[in-house]
C-alpha cells in the first residue's frame, strides 16, 4: 500500500483480551498482525481484572454434565436486555444470537491453540438467574493459573493483576471462610502449599486476569503477532470512505501503518477521562475506577470523528467500593459488594433509608445508587453492620475480626457505636429513621423474606451471601453491639458505551451502513449486552468473541456451521 511506512494485514489498537483472540485468528489464517498498545504494559485492563468470560454452552459445562442450550441462552439474554427500558443500539437480537453461537466456538479455538482454560467454579450464577433461561450453576470460564516465567523477556511487561496469592478465583473467594469449615481450612492449606512450592521452584504464578492475559500473550507471541508497547495511535487514516491504516509515532516522528484487511479498535473505555465522565456519566469519578491509567476514550473520539456513532455512553460496569484511608494509592480500591451482600449488613442512603437489594449485580447496584442520588443524597451511601458481621467477614480488604488498622478510626472511616441511635449521629442520619430501618430489616430476617427488595431469593444473592449461614444465606439480623458504618461509593471496572457495531463487529454510521475497514470490540463499543450486565465476564467474554468474529470476517473465513 502506497504512502505508508509499513503495512500489515490486520492492525489492532489496544492490547486487551479481544485483541489477542483476534490476532490468533488472523495468524492462524496466515495473515500478518500488529498490536499497538499505548501503555508500557501488555494485557490491558483485562490483566487487572478477574479475567472471567461469560460463555453460554461452553465445553466445560458439557464436560461437567451441566447442559446449556442455545435456546436457553438466547431467552436469557433477551429477557435481561428487556429489564432496562433505555435505548441500546449496540444490542440487537442478531448480535446477541451471534454471541451465543460464536462464544463457545471462540473458546474451542483458544483451547486448540494451547490456551489452558477451565470452568470458573461449580457455582457462579447468572446475575438474573430467576429470568427465563437463567443459569443457577455457572456459564463462566477462566484461565488456569499461569507461571509468568513462560513469557521469557515479556514477563516483566505483563500488567500486574490484583490477586497477591497463587489462588484460583473460586479458591480466593473461599479463603475468608477458613475459620468456618474444614473445607475452608483445607483450601487455605492448599493455597499456602502452592505458594511455598512456587517460591521454592522459582515460579511466578498469577491468577485471574493476569493468568488469562499471560496465556493469551504467550500464544500471540508464539503465533508471530508483532506486539508493540508505548505505541499510541493518534488517528485513523481514511481513503475513499475506507479505513486504510493508523497514525502513530516511532523514534519521535509520525509513523503511518497500513492495514490491508482492516483495523480493529479494542482500546478500552473512557473510565479515566473525567471530562468525558462529566459529560456522559455525571456524578461519577475517574479515581474510583479499577481500570488502567490509559483508559481515556481516545479512540471513542476518533471513531466518532470519521462517522461512527457512539451509544450507551451513560452506562458503566459499576463496582461499588469503600474508601478506606489511603485508597488513592491502592489497587484495587477495596470493593464493597461482599459487604452489604452478606448477612448482618444493609445499605442505607444519607437519610438512613434502605433502597435496594444489596445482593444483586454490582452494575445494577451502582446504577441504583446513582439514580437514588438524584432524589435523595446517596453518594456516598452507608453500609450498616454489627459485631456478627465484622467477626465473620472481610472488610475493606482485611480478614474477618475486629483488629482493624488504627487509621480507620483515627481518620473517621470506620464509624463505631454501642447503639443504633449513636451510630446514626456519627453518620449524620436521623436516629429514629435508622432505628426504624434496622428494625424493619430484622423483622424481615425473622420472617425469612425481604419484603421490600427480595434479597436472598435469587441463586446469585445466596452465592454472594454466606454458604455456612442459614436458613437464608443472605439474611442476618443486625443486633449485636458494637454497630458499625462505612462509606460505599459507585466505582466501576469499566465504562460500557462506545461505537455501535454490527454482528460482524464492523463500526456503523448513523444510517446503519458499515465503515469499510473499521472493526471494534470490547468496551470501545456499545455493549452487545445492552444496558445490563447478565453475569460475571459479560465484558471480557464479548470482547474476546467479537474480536474473534471481526478477524474471521475480515479474513474472509465466513460463518461457521
Amino acid at each position: 500500500m502506497a504512502g505508508f511506512d509499513e503495512t500489515f494485514d490486520w492492525v489492532i489498537v489496544g492490547n486487551g483480551a479481544g485483541s489477542m483472540s483476534s490476532a490468533l485468528v488472523m495468524r492462524d489464517a496466515g495473515r500478518s498482525v500488529v498490536i499497538l498498545e499505548k501503555s508500557r504494559w501488555a494485557g490491558g485492563t483485562t490483566a487487572k481484572s478477574g479475567g472471567v468470560m461469560w460463555i453460554p454452552g461452553n465445553r466445560f459445562m458439557k464436560a461437567a454434565g451441566d447442559e446449556d442450550s442455545r435456546e436457553a441462552a438466547i431467552a436469557y439474554l433477551d429477557a435481561v436486555v428487556a429489564t432496562d427500558s433505555g435505548e441500546a443500539p449496540g444490542s440487537t437480537p442478531e448480535k446477541r444470537r451471534a454471541y451465543v453461537d460464536e462464544a463457545p466456538r471462540m473458546i474451542d479455538f483458544l483451547v486448540g491453540k494451547g490456551v489452558k482454560l477451565e470452568r470458573a467454579a461449580d457455582v457462579w450464577p447468572d446475575y438474573y438467574d430467576e429470568l427465563p433461561g437463567g443459569c443457577a450453576t455457572t456459564r463462566c470460564v477462566v484461565a488456569q493459573l499461569f507461571d509468568t516465567n513462560e513469557l521469557g523477556e515479556w514477563r516483566e511487561k505483563l500488567r500486574p493483576g490484583f490477586l497477591p496469592v497463587p489462588a484460583r478465583l473460586d479458591e480466593g473467594m473461599k479463603l475468608p471462610y477458613y475459620k468456618k469449615s474444614w473445607l475452608g481450612r483445607a483450601m487455605f492449606a492448599k493455597v499456602a502449599l502452592r505458594t511455598i512450592g512456587a517460591r521454592l521452584t522459582g515460579k511466578k504464578i498469577v491468577s485471574a486476569g493476569a493468568a488469562l492475559q499471560g496465556r493469551m500473550l504467550k500464544a500471540a507471541l508464539a503465533a508471530g503477532a508483532d506486539i508493540r508497547l508505548e505505541t499510541p495511535v493518534s488517528g485513523l487514516m481514511v481513503e475513499d470512505d475506507r479505513v486504510t491504516g493508523v497514525l502513530t509515532h516511532r523514534d519521535g516522528r509520525p509513523w503511518r501503518i497500513g492495514a490491508r484487511l482492516g483495523v480493529l479498535v479494542n482500546a478500552g473505555g473512557f473510565a479515566r477521562n473525567q471530562a468525558m465522565r462529566d459529560r456522559y456519566l455525571p456524578g461519577t469519578r475517574a479515581d474510583w475506577s479499577q481500570t488502567n491509567e490509559s483508559d481515556m476514550g481516545d479512540m471513542h473520539v476518533e471513531m466518532e470523528r470519521i462517522g461512527g456513532v457512539l451509544a450507551q455512553m451513560d452506562q458503566m460496569v459499576g463496582y461499588q467500593c469503600t474508601l478506606v484511608p489511603g485508597w488513592e494509592r491502592m489497587f484495587p480500591v477495596p470493593p464493597a459488594q461482599s459487604i452489604t451482600g452478606k448477612p448482618h449488613a444493609i445499605l442505607v442512603d444519607q437519610s438512613g433509608v434502605r433502597y435496594m437489594n444489596e445482593g444483586g449485580s454490582y452494575e445494577l447496584f451502582c446504577e441504583t445508587m446513582l439514580k437514588r442520588n438524584q432524589t435523595v443524597p446517596a453518594v456516598p451511601s452507608w453500609a450498616i453492620f454489627d459485631a456478627d458481621y465484622i467477626d465473620q467477614y472481610m472488610l475493606g480488604g482485611t480478614m474477618p475480626g475486629r483488629g482493624k488498622p488504627d487509621a480507620w478510626t483515627r481518620e473517621g472511616y470506620l464509624k463505631q457505636a454501642n447503639g443504633i441511635e449513636e451510630l446514626a449521629a456519627l453518620i449524620d442520619v436521623d436516629p429514629a429513621t435508622l432505628r426504624s430501618t434496622v428494625d424493619r430489616w430484622n423483622g424481615f430476617v425473622d420472617k425469612g423474606v425481604d419484603e421490600d427488595f427480595h434479597r436472598g431469593e435469587r441463586a446469585y444473592d445466596a452465592w454472594l451471601g454466606d454458604p455456612y449461614h442459614g436458613p437464608n444465606k443472605a439474611l442476618g439480623r443486625i443486633e449485636k453491639a458494637p454497630f458499625y458504618a462505612v462509606n460505599v461509593v459507585p466505582g466501576d471496572v469499566s465504562t460500557y458505551g462506545g461505537a455501535v457495531t454490527d454482528r460482524h463487529s464492523r463500526v456503523v454510521r448513523a444510517d446503519g451502513s458499515p465503515i469499510d475497514g473499521l472493526y471494534a470490540t470490547g468496551v470501545s463499543t456499545a455493549s452487545p449486552m445492552g444496558n445490563v450486565y447478565p453475569g460475571a465476564g459479560a465484558s471480557i467474554g464479548p470482547s474476546m468473541t467479537f474480536g474473534y468474529i471481526a478477524a474471521r470476517h475480515a479474513a474472509g473465513l465466513g460463518n461457521q456451521p
